[in-house]
């Protein structure tokens, strides 16, 4: 087993029944798919890393880039035996699950993209990244936790969410952030990439999502050979904290097709 990858895995499944890995994003730790993991773990292998830098995963300091996260999963899974699955990251978690694709495309037997970009880094926001790591290892997680809550989940959201989420994000150590955003400005561009997906993909995106709006999910439609957008309303960047009941369906009707 990787020593340095922190995880949950659920596996009272049904050999027929495609494993699922869930990718969080930044900067939540595995928690984040709580409601996934509790829906789906009933006759199906659920796996959940916290990412290198996340969570209970040791951090590695100055640079992760998505390739680094994208190893650190593959690795996982030879650890657990475990060779074809459907693959779905949310946020920093779809990036990294579009380089899954890339490095392991011939063991994944389906893509849940979840208010992501493909889109590689801008001058501009290579230059925001590099200057938001300075500031969280400079002051710490809090001061940002409290100026994105509401962006990362609806304003209207439940307290009970808004709480969760506040909590990953102020756990989180500064120097794993640090380092994923700086491996983070470094990604490539993944456009092309989404063109030559040969397997069915699920796009989910908030309706309210300022992150990672619709259009950015319909453009991932657009381009990806076999894929169906689900837009969640009601949510904002984590529809499946904001809105777990739809969320779960659309996920559940996209691995019932897998299954079949």
């Amino acid at each position: 087993m990787p020593p340095f990858l922190s995880f949950e895995d659920k596996d009272p499944g049904l050999p027929s029944r495609v494993p699922l890995v869930l990718v969080h994003g930044h900067p939540f730790d595995r928690t984040m798919w709580q409601p996934q993991l509790t829906e789906f773990a009933v006759g199906r292998r659920v796996i959940a890393p916290d990412l290198r830098g996340y969570g209970a995963s040791p951090v590695t300091p100055g640079t992760v880039p998505l390739s680094r996260h994208a190893h650190d999963i593959a690795d996982l899974l030879d650890h657990l035996g475990v060779d074809t699955f459907a693959l779905a990251g949310l946020s920093m978690g779809g990036q990294i699950a579009m380089e899954c694709y890339d490095r392991l495309g011939d063991r994944i037997r389906g893509l849940v993209l979840a208010d992501t970009f493909p889109s590689a880094e801008t001058p501009e926001g290579r230059l925001g990244r590099a200057a938001m790591a300075e500031r969280l290892l400079a002051e710490g997680m809090r001061g940002y936790a409290d100026e994105v809550l509401e962006k990362m989940v609806a304003p209207y959201a439940d307290p009970e969410v808004k709480a969760h989420v506040h909590r990953m994000m102020t756990a989180t150590s500064p120097e794993g952030a640090a380092a994923a955003l700086r491996g983070r400005a470094e990604r490539p561009d993944y456009r092309g990439l989404l063109t030559r997906v040969t397997v069915p993909a699920l796009v989910v995106v908030g309706a309210d999502d300022t992150y990672t709006p619709v259009s950015d999910a319909e453009a991932m439609h657009a381009a990806l050979p076999d894929s169906a957008l689900h837009v969640i309303e009601g949510a904002a960047h984590l529809p499946n904290l904001e809105r777990p009941e739809e969320f779960n369906r659309a996920l559940a009707a996209f691995l019932a097709r897998l299954d079949g």
